[in-house]
């Protein structure tokens, strides 16, 4: 295994399936200069099936559409995920209704890409966690990496799915280091994976959000406390047996997502663990959220509303019955 940035295994996977498949086509905002760095250098590799569009998410995410079910395999890059939200006549009314409407007679594997997310004071309009929209459509799948290799599994795992399928990025993940196979891998939409091992109480945790909750595991195991940390990987497929298998065992569950509190995943998570492990439960289920409010650019007041590894410490130590410590 070599270690990677998530943004070089985005853009090594990019690079290998495009070479593979002439029918794979990318196309968004800046991804010829590749202001992430995850398109970089495909222009120069690929040529035409490489295109900057125009600012217009509508346009966009139509084409992708329309591609898509003329037979080409779309990767679709809306560089920000709240621009998603510009285009998303097309995501919600087209591409996750279509093959349906059709008895399958249209496939549309596409790939809509982009960063979410708070963390980097990119404002209101740059960082919001909009994967529980997502979820509520219907006939698309969800799918957020936490590690480099997690991302290039699921991205190849995405490009070969007949189904849209929202890839989202976290906002300042893509400069973190891991190991990534050396062997080219693809990670199944909806297999969950354990992150950290633990008896006492069931962690889920999404998209950036695994890390920090993995240094509250690590954090607690010192104190005696042994967290299960499950990362969904996708939201849409979910995993639901690993992690209600987990719930049963250790009888208690915190769920750790960066959407805001309302009708976030982890408002079903929870809802899905009540309905059918309720007699397993020893205590309330806990989440730890964004509060229903915009992210504000002031870093201090966003670091204040993002999730972070002592408020998941205090909710774990909350559903053991331990008095929480407030971080200074």
């Amino acid at each position: 295994m070599a270690k990677k940035r998530m943004i070089q295994a985005i853009n090594e996977t990019l690079h290998g399936e495009m070479a593979k498949d002439d029918k794979i086509i990318l196309f968004g905002e800046d991804v010829e200069i590749s202001l992430f760095g995850d398109t970089r250098g495909l222009k120069d590799k690929f040529g035409t099936r490489v295109r900057n569009m125009p600012i217009s998410e509508t346009v966009m995410s139509g084409m992708a559409v329309g591609a898509a079910a003329a037979g080409y395999k779309v990767v679709c890059h809306m560089m920000f995920g709240n621009f998603m939200y510009t285009g998303f006549d097309s995501i919600a009314n087209q591409a996750s209704k279509l093959r349906y409407m059709t008895a399958g007679q249209i496939e549309l594997p596409i790939v809509y890409m982009g960063v979410f997310g708070g963390g980097r004071s990119a404002a209101a309009q740059h960082s919001d966690a909009m994967h529980p929209m997502f979820m509520n459509l219907g006939g698309i799948k969800v799918a957020l990496p936490a590690t480099p290799a997690d991302a290039t599994g699921l991205l190849r795992a995405a490009i070969h799915d007949p189904n849209p399928v929202m890839f989202l990025q976290a906002a300042g993940r893509g400069g973190e280091s891991g190991e990534v196979p050396d062997e080219e891998q693809i990670i199944e939409l909806g297999k969950a994976s354990t992150v950290h091992e633990g008896n006492d109480v069931t962690m889920v945790a999404i998209g950036a959000m695994v890390r920090s909750a993995l240094r509250a595991a690590r954090k607690l195991a010192k104190d005696g406390i042994g967290v299960e940390l499950i990362d969904p990987r996708t939201v849409v497929p979910l995993d639901s047996e690993a992690i209600l298998a987990s719930v049963r065992r250790t009888g208690r569950l915190v769920v750790v997502d960066e959407a805001r509190d309302m009708c976030s995943a982890a408002s079903h998570i929870a809802a899905v663990c009540a309905d059918q492990a309720f007699y397993a439960l020893k205590a309330p289920i806990r989440r730890v959220t964004v509060p229903d409010v915009a992210l504000p650019y002031s870093p201090p007041l966003e670091k204040a509303l993002l999730p972070n590894e002592g408020r998941i410490a205090d909710a774990v130590r909350e559903v053991l019955g331990k008095k929480a410590v407030e971080e200074v």
